[in-house]
């Protein structure tokens, strides 16, 4: 490439920055001036954008853009003057024009000559009953351009990448502010060398208390060393041992001075480190932070084109558009705003007609908010329309076969309104251009949760929806629960958190083969984290067992891990894309002291949750660490489908002085065996999802449980029946038909002995 062509190519560059900043400078001006057509604040920065595009696209060469521009300049200065009032068919044309502005500074999207001439004869037509004065510029611009002073663009020079040359660029905000573009590859690397940069100041901390404890040391061995001189005083002195001492005592002083200097420096050492870090580390973070303004480019524009297609009046206002935001997490919502708004304009503002025969203003309003909550970013999205038909929803529900007329009549409003982010759930009996298709308010909830957020649906008939939206504002830093499993590090968002707790194992309990208890009245179904993230259990505790809970939908679950390390603040970085998806852990992060913990990803996690549950594999948590302070007695396992059966061995045993455990089929006997340690199995045969049969036959081929006797008790006393209880591994069969009380406790103390032997 010759230095030629690389100064056009940086031009072409600047100028579709350029287009870029002044084309948005125009469709917010253009807005602003279809509901006050005569604020001259507002012509007149229009006016300005458009005559800036037209100098910079007529020192690149852009003839198109020249052309278009000027009749654009020429329509918003005859406005200025009072020759012109824009009317809603102007503000068309002008949006139109700043359409073609934006693709004319994209080479890739150019619009084609035709495209040109349709809006040159478009904005002639919207402005045909303006007086004789602006035909002339107009007709002078579609054939033959007159020759105007040369306007310098308001750029800055390009900015080049070393060493590979690629321009970042550069501008000029509204408020003069400098901005860069840079590569997200290299922001990314700047955040990862400062999150290192934070660790390796942590590093100090145990050089720093290393050196007091030697301080301490020392100090104490100069005492020692005067008590030995005192010593030496009182008795006949020895010379040469006094002389000895004297020098060691120097020498130990001397010491002292040099570390006390050493603890002094790097004290201050590792503090200006750790300041410089943190610096270093916000001002990285700073660089991915944007207003929140950036992602409502187009998002006003929407809403009045969309309104006006629909028949509707419709105006966005927008409060907190400074509000800073990770670009990351901009880039990910404008899908779901863009959803939400059109949603509102479609579903919820009515027609003109109906709003003024309900007391309302002709003109609808879309108000969004944006602000700061505890690290979140709050996204509160009202309109003023019709709200949503709660009889209607009731209807089609019952209609889709979601629920019952009766049950559907039942339901709550939340209940309700929660039926709208279904998949495939739409009010719309016709499919239109907008909506009826049934994808909407169910890609809207993806979406946010992708982003590790929430969203929310209220509503007034007659009044509007609201819909609150909360995800964070930074994807490159989390706030977590650092937790240990299995001698490991695994970090739970925040986010997802509703509390944590030590839960006394005396609470957990059994009910249907599943570990449960009860916080605030609420039950909690209770998961082990070894199991889910395949670690080994860790080591028993007192009596209690560390739980987080997390919620997904209106779900609770205890995940039970092994001890809380603490609250930290984590910078993400994204684990290898060679790895693929790993389940369950969604990044990584480095602690303070250097080492990796995993982030979990709690979608994710609820959903292995499910499945565990579907197929019955569910691990008990260990409750045997509540008992090791009590003296060992021989434990029971009784497995048996019949709540009755269960209870009464259960209470026969434990009468006996036996510890006992019960199981409701075999797929959940088969689990606490491998969770816990028992010296007796007690198993029905006909039982669901595992008989006893199957049972016995995976206790015989398992290397630890094979040697653990099993005894059979069961309906079935045929001796067809108990051969076959036999032959699977069985030591002892017992008839449930001949079974008394005496009978099972006889049996038990032939395989086992006494409770306490």
């Amino acid at each position: 490439m010759t230095p030629e062509q690389m100064r056009d190519a940086s031009l072409m560059e600047l100028f579709a920055l350029e287009a870029e900043a002044q084309t948005a400078v125009l469709s917010a001006g253009l807005l602003a001036l279809e509901r006050n057509p005569g604020d001259p604040a507002q012509l007149e920065a229009c006016m300005r954008a458009a005559h800036s595009l037209k100098g910079a696209a007529r020192i690149v060469g852009v003839d198109a853009g020249v052309q278009v521009a000027h009749v654009m300049e020429d329509c918003l200065v005859a406005a200025q003057a009072g020759d012109l009032r824009l009317g809603p068919e102007h503000i068309d044309a002008l949006l139109q024009g700043t359409d073609l502005l934006l693709r004319i500074g994209m080479p890739h999207k150019a619009p084609a000559a035709e495209d040109i001439s349709a809006f040159l004869g478009q904005i002639k037509a919207a402005v045909e009953g303006a007086p004789p004065a602006l035909a002339s510029p107009l007709e002078a611009a579609m054939v033959d351009l007159e020759p105007a002073p040369m306007v310098q663009p308001s750029l800055a020079p390009a900015l080049v990448d070393e060493p590979s040359g690629e321009p970042t660029g550069a501008r000029r905000s509204g408020e003069g502010e400098r901005v860069l573009r840079v590569t997200a590859e290299r922001l990314n690397a700047l955040l990862d060398l400062a999150s290192k940069a934070m660790v390796e100041t942590q590093r100090l901390k145990p050089y720093l208390a290393s050196l007091q404890r030697l301080k301490r040391m020392q100090a104490q061995g100069l005492r020692a060393l005067d008590e030995l001189q005192q010593r030496l005083d009182a008795q006949l002195p020895v010379e040469d041992v006094r002389q000895a001492l004297t020098q060691a005592k120097t020498l130990l002083g001397d010491t002292q001075q040099i570390l006390l200097g050493q603890v002094a420096e790097l004290d201050d050492f590792g503090w200006e480190a750790g300041q410089r870090a943190q610096q270093l580390y916000d001002t990285a973070l700073a660089c991915r932070m944007r207003p929140f303004a950036d992602v409502l480019g187009g998002q006003a524009r929407m809403v009045r084109d969309l309104g006006r297609s629909l028949g509707k009046q419709v105006r966005l206002e927008v409060e907190g558009e400074k509000t800073q935001v990770d670009r990351d997490v901009l880039e990910r919502l404008e899908g779901p705003l863009m959803h939400l708004l059109r949603n509102a304009v479609d579903h919820g503002i009515e027609q003109p007609e109906q709003r003024l025969m309900a007391g309302k203003a002709a003109e609808g309003c879309i108000r969004l908010r944006a602000s700061h909550r505890a690290g979140q970013l709050v996204l509160e999205l009202n309109d003023d329309g019709a709200g949503v038909d709660l009889s209607r929803l009731r209807q089609s529900v019952a209609q889709r076969g979601l629920s019952s007329a009766d049950t559907a009549a039942r339901l709550s409003e939340e209940e309700l309104l929660a039926f709208l982010f279904l998949p495939a759930f739409s009010l719309r009996d016709t499919v239109t251009e907008v909506s009826g298709r049934g994808v909407g308010l169910d890609a809207v909830q993806h979406m946010v949760r992708e982003l590790r957020g929430t969203i929310e649906l209220t509503q007034r008939t007659g009044e509007g929806c609201r819909f609150l939206l909360e995800v964070p504002l930074t994807l490159s830093v989390v706030r977590s629960l650092v937790v240990e499993v299995g001698g490991e590090a695994y970090a739970f968002p925040l986010a997802h958190i509703e509390y944590s707790l030590d839960l006394a194992l005396a609470d957990i309990l059994q009910i249907e083969g599943r570990q449960h208890f009860f916080h605030h009245g609420r039950q909690v179904g209770l998961v082990a984290a070894s199991q889910l993230l395949q670690r080994p259990s860790g080591a028993p505790g007192n009596a209690s067992v560390r739980v987080v809970v997390v919620r997904e939908r209106d779900a609770l679950y205890g995940i039970a891990v092994d001890r809380f390390i603490g609250e930290r603040v984590l910078a993400v970085l994204p684990l290898d894309t060679r790895l693929g998806k790993v389940q369950d852990i969604s990044a990584g992060a480095l602690l303070d002291d250097g080492s990796v913990v995993l982030i979990v990803d709690v979608e994710d996690m609820t959903r292995s949750v499910e499945k565990l549950l579907s197929s019955g594999r569910l691990e008990r948590i260990d409750r045997s660490a509540g008992a090791a302070s009590k003296p060992a007695g021989k434990r029971v396992l009784v497995v048996d489908d019949s709540l009755t059966v269960r209870e009464l061995q259960r209470k026969l045993l434990r009468a006996a002085g036996y510890e006992v455990a019960v199981a409701v089929d075999g797929m959940d006997g088969w689990n606490a065996l491998r969770a816990e340690a028992f010296d007796l199995l007690i198993t029905d045969i006909d039982m669901p999802r595992m008989d006893g049969i199957e049972l016995v036959t995976l206790l015989r081929r398992d290397a630890r449980l094979q040697g653990l006797p099993v005894m059979v008790v069961s309906y079935k006393d045929r001796e067809e029946d108990r051969q076959r209880g036999l032959d699977a591994g069985a030591d002892y069969y017992l008839a449930k038909a001949s079974f008394h009380d005496d009978a099972l406790l006889q049996a038990v103390a032939e395989l086992i002995g006494g409770a306490r032997e």
